[in-house]
C-alpha cells in the first residue's frame, strides 16, 4: 500500500512539475527578429502582432530587425541564439525561394526551424494598368501569344515569390512571357503605368491608394470580399491557382521547448479572433489564418517542392 502511494505521490509531483514549467514560459523578454527593416511589411505586421497580443498575455516582446540577403541574415540570426524559445523568426514565404536561389543547406536554414504560428495569406494577383488595352486576362493571354515569348512581366526580385507566381501562370496556361524584375514592388508598378510591362504580378494591398491599376485575375477558390470585381483563375478557366499567396508568420529553432511552441499557437488563436488584428488584414484583401505546427509545416513542404520545381524548370537552380 505504501508502495502503490509513493507511486502516486511521483506521478502527481510530475504533473504539477509539469504544469509549473508550462506556466512558467515566458520568464523573460521574447525577441521577434524580423529580417527586413523599420516600416517594411513584416516588420509592421510583427509589431501590430504584439500590440494585440498584449490584450491577452503579460509577456515582454522585443522587435528586432535584422536585415540583409533576402532574409538570411536574420534566419542565421536566430538559429545562433539557444533552443529556448525566447527568439523568434517572423518570416514569409520569400525566405524559402531564398534559401534554395542562394544554394543554402535546406536542413539547417528552413528544416532548422519549427514552424509554430502562421498568420495570414495575401493572395497573389495579376494587376493591370486600368488604362491599358491589356487591362483583362483575355487581352494579356491573346497578347502574349501574339508575341511568342516576348510580353515584358513585372515585379520585384528575381525568384521571389511574385516571380514563381508569374511561372506557375504561364506554365499552367501554357504561355510564355519574359520577368524584368525591379528593385522594389512600387517601381515596378510604375513602370507598368508607363507601359513597361504587361502585367505587374503582386498582391491585392499592392493598389491601395494607388489610382490607375485593376486586378486582372486573383489566386483564391472564390472571389475576394474586399475585391469583388477582380475574377479568381478558375473562373478564367485556369486550373491549380485557386490557393497562391504570401504568407506571414512565426518560427522558432528546432529543439524549443514544446511548452513554448504551444503557448505560441495558443496566443496565435487568440490574436486571429481579435476584431482589431481581422479589420487590419481584412481591409487590405488578406486572407486571416491561425495554422499551428502541422499546417504550418504542411505549408513549407509545399513551398519548397513548388520553388524546386519551377526555380529548375526557368534555369535559375540546377
Amino acid at each position: 500500500m505504501k508502495r502503490i502511494i509513493a507511486v502516486l505521490c511521483i506521478a502527481s509531483l510530475a504533473v504539477l512539475g509539469a504544469s509549473a514549467a508550462f506556466a512558467a514560459y515566458p520568464e523573460k523578454p521574447i525577441r521577434v527578429v524580423n529580417y527586413v527593416g523599420p516600416g517594411g511589411l513584416m516588420d509592421v505586421t510583427s509589431r501590430k502582432f504584439v500590440s494585440i497580443a498584449k490584450k491577452f498575455t503579460d509577456a515582454t516582446f522585443v522587435v528586432e530587425n535584422r536585415e540583409g540577403a533576402g532574409g538570411l541574415v536574420g534566419m542565421q540570426a536566430v538559429l545562433e541564439q539557444p533552443a529556448d524559445g525566447y527568439t523568434v523568426f517572423a518570416a514569409t514565404t520569400s525566405n524559402i525561394a531564398k534559401v534554395l536561389t542562394s544554394k543554402k543547406d535546406v536542413d539547417e536554414f528552413i528544416w532548422g526551424f519549427e514552424w509554430i504560428a502562421m498568420l495570414m495569406k495575401d493572395p497573389e494577383c495579376l494587376i493591370a494598368a486600368k488604362d491599358s488595352p491589356l487591362n483583362t486576362w483575355e487581352a494579356v493571354f491573346k497578347e502574349a501569344q501574339e508575341k511568342k515569348g516576348a510580353q515584358l512581366w513585372t515585379g520585384p526580385a528575381a525568384g521571389g515569390n511574385d516571380h514563381l507566381m508569374a511561372m506557375k501562370v504561364w506554365e499552367k496556361s501554357g504561355m510564355s512571357a519574359k520577368w524584368i524584375p525591379y528593385n522594389t514592388g512600387p517601381e515596378a508598378m510604375m513602370a507598368l503605368l508607363s507601359g513597361q510591362g504587361a502585367v505587374y504580378v503582386g498582391n491585392p494591398a499592392d493598389i491601395g491608394g494607388r489610382e490607375g491599376f485593376t486586378i486582372v485575375a486573383i489566386a483564391r477558390k472564390e472571389r475576394s470580399p474586399k475585391f469583388p470585381d477582380a475574377p479568381t483563375f478558375t473562373e478564367l478557366g485556369i486550373q491549380g491557382l485557386e490557393d497562391e499567396a504570401m504568407w506571414r508568420g512565426f518560427a522558432m529553432r528546432k529543439g524549443s521547448p514544446e511548452e513554448a511552441m504551444a503557448w505560441w499557437e495558443d496566443l496565435l488563436k487568440k490574436v486571429a479572433a481579435d476584431p482589431e488584428w481581422r479589420e487590419f488584414l481584412e481591409k487590405d484583401g488578406i486572407d486571416v489564418v491561425d495554422y499551428g505546427r502541422p499546417e504550418f509545416t504542411a505549408q513549407i513542404k509545399k513551398d519548397i517542392e513548388d520553388s524546386t520545381h519551377y526555380l529548375k524548370q526557368y534555369g535559375l537552380i540546377k
